[in-house]
């Protein structure tokens, strides 16, 4: 089985444009994350998509491989189901252009499932929600599982709900509830099959996820299984300037 990852990267996103090559450490970020990606168990390749010809030459310096696509992608799954389209790859990892903070141990849990499961198509991981404040944050997804950690259910609102125990006036959750229930936040990576991965951006736009602009949710609401196991470690997406901010003092610190 050959796994090999691809990074979507643009350059105009809404929140912090510009973002795979702002710097940390004096390191673009997207390079920050080529890096991480690189050190992985049973990744045979580390590629960048992009239709940002900064971007490029960035990866390109670093000596990493970088497929042009184009700039009409609504998500980066679709933009790497164009750059994997003629690769020769049985599983293709999508790593967020924007978490340089990932772990290779990280990708290797969400990849492990696969080397012993020929029947997924699909997976991707959750941490335990560390701070309250997130159930409340649209910028972090969560996830509830089955008992075999395929996924029910991805939000950007509080998930589950707990009635009678939630304010959203005050956005609190009782903090004792909150420890008795397991909550879940996405981490922003995926693994998909190949053959299902250029599936999956063939199909039309379900209802759910144009309503939580979850690109996840169109594998589910088109009856597909999606495996979620939780790791231990947490990572900081950078979405936004605060984003931005925490990540470069967390990795600046070190």
């Amino acid at each position: 089985m050959k796994s090999i990852a691809i990074i979507p990267a643009r350059f105009d996103s809404s929140r912090l444009p510009g973002k795979p090559l702002l710097k940390i450490r004096g390191r673009e970020i997207i390079v920050h994350v080529a890096d991480q990606v690189s050190k992985t168990s049973g990744i045979s390749d580390v590629l960048v998509a992009t239709d940002d010809d900064r971007i490029a030459e960035v990866v390109r310096r670093e000596g990493y491989g970088v497929v042009m696509t184009s700039s009409g992608h609504r998500t980066g799954t679709d933009r790497i189901a164009e750059a994997a389209r003629y690769l020769d790859a049985d599983i293709v990892v999508n790593v967020q252009g924007d978490e340089p903070m990932i772990r290779p141990e990280m990708i290797r849990q969400a990849l492990l499932p696969f080397e012993s499961d020929q029947s997924l198509v699909m997976g991707t991981l959750k941490s335990p929600m560390q701070k309250v404040e997130e159930l409340f944050d649209p910028n972090c997804a969560k996830v509830v599982v089955d008992a075999n950690d395929f996924a029910l259910y991805f939000s950007r609102s509080p998930l589950p709900y707990l009635q009678g125990q939630m304010d959203w006036k005050t956005l609190a959750c009782h903090e004792a509830a909150a420890r008795e229930t397991p909550f879940f936040i996405q981490v922003g990576l995926y693994v998909f099959t190949k053959d299902f991965l250029l599936c999956f951006s063939s199909m039309k736009r379900g209802v759910l996820e144009k309503a939580e602009k979850l690109e996840q949710l169109r594998a589910l609401e088109a009856g597909y299984k999606i495996k979620v196991p939780t790791t231990e470690y947490d990572t900081v997406s950078v979405d936004t300037p605060a984003d931005y901010e925490k990540a470069k003092t967390l990795m600046e610190s070190e």
